[in-house]
């Protein structure tokens, strides 16, 4: 049976679509976005009445023999050029309710990588925001002049996302909810690229309960509920940018504030002292970058001016981690800010969504740890109580589009994905190692954990940002280099404005064995930082400590302490 969610206000039969139009009928009417940037703000019945606007018009944009694929629930993907925001939203949803699956992408992009992932994603049509049309309109260019190996240039349309927003809302009960056949679950959703640190980022496809179970399941683990509003400064083409950011709160009628744009610590602090805010999602570097800001600018203001901001951190109800537990003191100093209250840390990955997570009261969870197992998922250590983490659970990803090879080598003969990751287990609780490829680093005939090392050199009072890495070393197979930042003295820091090898080792004599000790030190301004937010180790590891070695890389050895390379 064709589906008749193809009339101008009627929305396929999917529990999204129920939800979002329960929330539309309320009184008064449910927040839904607030868009900082833009500065709009809109109702769930306004979020709908512009998704049913540019569904219809983008459906009209498309040949007929693609309307067919989507009348047969046949897969169908569709790029989104949107930086976090509004018109990201209606697009998102928008693209759902055409049936077809959406596929963010960076809009930081170059056209020619942009084209890689129009072209690897099948797409067959492009939505963009009012500030993304030009990237836009160069990469339709791009894709009629190019040719790819299988040949010949493709045009696909672009429709603009402002262009069919509405200045009111319709009325709520305008809206109806198809009666005929419901979306498969089962069906391509969305399609989040891989980070692609091991080749060419790969489209991972996630069904569509990405944006139903999976998203009510992990609110239900936060305590989700319509009165909360996070916080949102994560890019949206990131499996956190979307599938923890923004549909668990809006499958639970809550209100999504959007940041969109660089990292910007000083507006963050004030937006938390502002209030209003229930919800912030961030990573490590984040949370390291904001308490850098506290110590250098905030931590000597007037006591009754600093505790504002101590209070507005203090009212959020959850601080959410993701890709790895906070080190020590990181954690220390934001739950000594928080009021007792640690930061919740989460680990998951785009192909299979939550695995291990402390909960949204994480006393009593053990320093450095990323909580037990979701229930219902299953998980395993390949060497027992420490190895390469195994995961089997209900929400992994569907595939890697048009990928066969690759979507088999990751997962073992059991059926259990292989997560490249390493990890250790105490009990019910695991700890994240680190990846595999690179933060496990081979050294005079031990595995050392580089994720351990920085936790520890983080640690050091006047310590800003931290990266370590292995370089390939003659004698010990790899050796322990750590590039540093330092915090700016005299704010809340003490005063250092130069770092040896030789101090920074006997600073970590009491909390690091001799074998994980640093032998290579550089001391830079910053770490660069992907969009969202990991530090860029497989580029930068050689690109700061070179082959050929460099005049301010710091070398031990047990005769010199602290020669040049």
């Amino acid at each position: 049976m064709s589906p008749d969610f193809t009339s101008p206000f009627t929305l396929p039969n999917f529990p999204l679509f129920s939800k979002l139009l329960r929330y539309a009928y309320r009184q008064p009417c449910a927040l839904a976005v607030r868009d900082d940037v833009s500065k709009i703000e809109r109702s769930y019945l306004h979020l709908l009445t512009d998704v049913l606007n540019l569904r219809n018009n983008l459906r009209r944009t498309l040949p007929a023999h693609v309307c067919r694929q989507l009348d047969n629930q046949e897969e169908v993907y569709i790029c989104i050029l949107a930086p976090g925001g509004y018109e990201f939203v209606v697009a998102f949803i928008a693209i759902l309710a055409l049936g077809a699956a959406a596929v963010p992408l960076s809009t930081s992009l170059p056209v020619q990588e942009g084209s890689y992932y129009v072209r690897k994603s099948r797409a067959v049509a492009m939505v963009s925001s009012s500030n993304s049309s030009d990237l836009a309109e160069h990469l339709q260019q791009f894709l009629r002049a190019s040719d790819d190996l299988k040949g010949g240039g493709i045009d696909i349309p672009n429709v603009n996302i402002a262009q069919y927003l509405c200045p009111e809302p319709c009325l709520p009960s305008e809206i109806l909810l198809s009666s005929s056949e419901p979306l498969d679950p089962n069906g391509a959703g969305t399609i989040i690229f891989t980070s692609g640190t091991t080749g060419p980022p790969k489209a991972a496809v996630q069904r569509r309960n990405y944006a139903t179970d999976v998203a009510e399941t992990l609110a239900d683990d936060l305590g989700v509920n319509d009165k909360d509003t996070i916080l949102h400064v994560f890019p949206v083409h990131h499996t956190t940018g979307v599938g923890t950011n923004i549909l668990p709160f809006l499958i639970k009628g809550a209100c999504i504030e959007f940041r969109s744009g660089g990292f910007d610590p000083a507006w963050i602090w004030r937006r938390w002292r502002d209030g209003g805010l229930t919800f912030f999602s961030g990573v490590p570097t984040m949370y390291q970058r904001l308490m850098r800001y506290y110590k250098e600018n905030l931590a000597d203001l007037p006591p009754v001016e600093r505790k504002t901001y101590e209070l507005g951190a203090r009212q959020i109800r959850s601080f959410l981690c993701g890709t790895s537990a906070l080190p020590q003191p990181l954690q220390e100093f934001w739950t000594t800010i928080r009021g007792g209250q640690p930061i919740n840390t989460r680990y998951g990955s785009t192909e299979i969504q939550l695995v291990f997570t402390t909960g949204i009261d994480a006393r009593g969870i053990p320093a450095g740890s990323v909580g037990p197992a979701r229930p219902g998922i299953e998980a395993k250590l390949v060497n027992g109580d420490e190895g390469e983490i195994l995961v089997k659970s209900p929400w992994m990803f569907a595939k890697y589009l048009d990928n066969d090879t690759a979507t088999a080598e990751v997962f073992d003969k059991d059926g259990f994905f292989k997560t490249g990751d390493i990890g250790r287990r105490e009990g019910p609780n695991y700890f994240i190692l680190g990846r595999a490829s690179i933060d496990i680093i081979k050294s005079g005939g031990y595995k050392i954990s580089a994720l351990d090392i920085e936790r520890e050199i983080g640690a050091l009072p006047y310590i800003s940002e931290v990266m370590v890495v292995g370089v390939p070393d003659e004698e010990y197979g790899q050796r322990v280099a750590a590039a540093v930042s330092l915090l700016k003295p005299g704010r809340g820091a003490p005063i250092r404005t130069s770092l040896t090898i030789k101090d920074l080792r006997q600073d970590l004599r009491s909390q690091l064995s001799a074998y994980k000790m640093p032998t290579l030190l550089r001391v830079v301004r910053g770490l660069p930082t992907t969009a969202s937010g990991k530090v860029m180790k497989k580029q930068l590891g050689p690109e700061l400590f070179p082959g050929a070695g460099h005049p301010e890389v710091q070398k031990w050895t047990k005769r010199t302490t602290s020669p040049k390379l």
